[in-house]
């Protein structure tokens, strides 16, 4: 979860909304990224997305079976849609998001009875950090 704060933290330095992601394999880190919503002029560009894109790359296959994915914030319903379709094995997150969250907030996507796979899920992992990274950057926008 480290990485992926850091790689939140370089997104807000960037102008983006600090969130971060990281996909590990048999403990070594096959992706990292952070949301580049802004620079790519991608509405798609969330930090989870990017990292499924570069781990299927790297890994050299769109299922990531035994692959973990570590974010900061929890997954909204298209990051949500995504993990499920790349079969990710484990999800770690860490601030939960009452108002854009899919995993334990708003439609809870991975209970959904059209939801064919479920990671496990794990929440709060460095929800303090995320979570202040969050505030911060939302406080010197207003």
């Amino acid at each position: 979860m480290d990485l992926a704060l850091k790689a939140a933290e370089n997104a807000g330095k960037s102008g983006e909304v600090p969130i971060g992601c990281v996909i590990v394999l048999n403990n070594e880190v096959v992706a990292t990224a952070g949301n580049r919503t802004l620079s790519d002029r991608d509405p798609t560009a969330h930090a989870e997305m990017l990292a499924i894109r570069q781990a299927s790359e790297t890994v050299g296959s769109e299922r990531l079976v035994d692959c973990d994915l570590y974010v900061t914030l929890e997954p909204c319903t298209m990051c949500a849609g995504a993990i499920s379709f790349a079969r990710i094995r484990r999800l770690y997150y860490g601030a939960s998001d009452a108002k854009g969250g899919a995993v334990d907030y708003g439609v809870r996507f991975f209970a959904s009875p059209t939801c064919h796979h479920a990671p496990e899920v794990y929440s709060g992992l460095g929800e303090s950090e995320a979570a202040r990274l969050l505030r911060d950057f939302f406080k010197a926008r207003r």
